[in-house]
């Protein structure tokens, strides 16, 4: 079998999967959350959130241009601090994340469908799984081209809900606003802060991508700031649209903001928040197969993963086996449970990959694309504070 895995996607497509990742499903639930928190000022945190990870971000961005490979956040760990084994234990420490944040999503995704077509769940949530691993395992274009028409339709979707807020009658919260709460407008940050983790699946998908050390951190950078401006502006509209202590109570923001700006149900809005799951699910499953690709060439408990399959091109044994994961968890176990650990283990590495970038920079300034030193220390002091946070040190 073939090890090497086919560079068939350029800046568009890999552009529309980081912004896929990070909008997925996330943000049909988090408008209410972060505008409890901040008000009718919550499109400044969501912009805010965009600034406190832009450092990690632009780490990544220049780590991908020093070491393009799949397990992007293994390599760069185990080379930035010198530590091989930290390549096997970060690696993992994704592919767990991404499985189990694939398998919540996939469970989410399924009874947003059951809700609005009378289907039975375990049976809908297999079928919908099973789809997703054939078109990973089909090939990386196709599956970054379904994963883009997803983009689409939940842009779409979000865009319409934008139209519906900036369309409606303002509210008295936003005709009349309170001051500003800094306290508040910073708490909300740091919630929305979590919406734009994503962007470092991007660089997993190095070894697919064509001339990557170009591509790569553009695509990044692109992907952030498209995500921030369209969280600020669904946020604004929903804010606009919608009284806050109604809209801070909901768990359907977006179909609340539809439906008080235009009468009627939301029910669309459901069918949209399915695709933008799909999308999610998928995405997570092409990554995390990606980082087991890689770590199996430097594992070799773990190096029958580290095989393409020579017609598609595509880790087909890595795929299968997290995409069964992602099924049977979603089916058999309370993952939302399990879903609130990935940020805290991605939050980790996001430390750990700061840091190797601040070694590395010491020891190897020269870069195709650099930054400076200031960055990845403001990445690693950011994800700290937002790890303490997570873990209730700070709040």
């Amino acid at each position: 079998m073939a090890e090497a895995l086919k560079r068939r996607i350029g800046l568009g497509l890999l552009t529309a999967y980081g912004v896929g990742v990070m909008v997925g499903a996330g943000i049909y639930v988090l408008v209410g959350a972060v505008a409890a928190e901040a008000g009718i000022w919550a499109p400044l945190s969501f912009l805010l959130a965009g600034l406190i990870a832009a450092p990690s971000a632009l780490s990544y961005a220049e780590f991908s241009t020093r070491l393009p490979e799949a397990a992007g956040e293994a390599i760069f760990v185990a080379k930035g601090l010198g530590r091989p084994w930290l390549a096997l234990v970060v690696g993992l420490a994704v592919v767990a994340a991404g499985t189990i944040s694939a398998a919540a999503v996939l469970r989410g995704g399924t009874g947003y469908l059951v809700s609005v077509v009378d289907l039975p769940f375990a049976p809908t949530a297999i079928v919908m799984g099973l789809f997703l691993v054939g078109v990973a395992i089909a090939g990386v274009l196709e599956s970054l081209t379904v994963a883009a028409i997803f983009t689409v339709i939940e842009v779409i979707g979000l865009a319409l809900v934008v139209w519906a807020g900036a369309s409606a009658e303002p509210v008295t919260d936003w005709q009349a606003p309170a001051g500003i709460v800094w306290s508040g407008v910073a708490s909300a940050a740091v919630l929305a802060f979590f919406a734009f983790i994503g962007f470092e699946d991007i660089v997993n998908m190095a070894e697919e991508v064509r001339d990557p050390t170009h591509t790569l951190p553009r695509a990044i950078l692109l992907a952030l700031v498209i995500t921030s401006l369209l969280y600020a502006l669904v946020s604004w509209a929903a804010v606009r649209g919608v009284p806050l202590e109604q809209l801070g109570a909901s768990e359907q923001p977006l179909a609340l903001v539809w439906s008080h700006a235009r009468g009627g149900g939301a029910a669309f809005l459901s069918i949209i928040a399915v695709a933008a799951a799909m999308n999610g699910i998928l995405a997570q499953i092409v990554m995390a197969s990606r980082v087991l690709f890689g770590v199996g060439k430097r594992s070799p408990a773990l190096a029958i993963f580290h095989h393409a399959h020579p017609r598609l091109g595509t880790p087909v044994l890595a795929t299968a086996l997290i995409g069964g994961l992602v099924i049977v968890m979603a089916v058999m176990l309370p993952v939302a449970d399990l879903a609130e650990a990935t940020s805290a283990i991605l939050l980790s590495v996001f430390v750990l990959v700061n840091a190797a970038l601040i070694a590395m920079k010491r020891a190897e300034p020269e870069a195709a694309f650099r930054v400076p030193m200031a960055v990845p220390v403001l990445g690693l002091l950011g994800s700290l504070g937002a790890l303490a946070i997570s873990f209730g040190v700070l709040s």
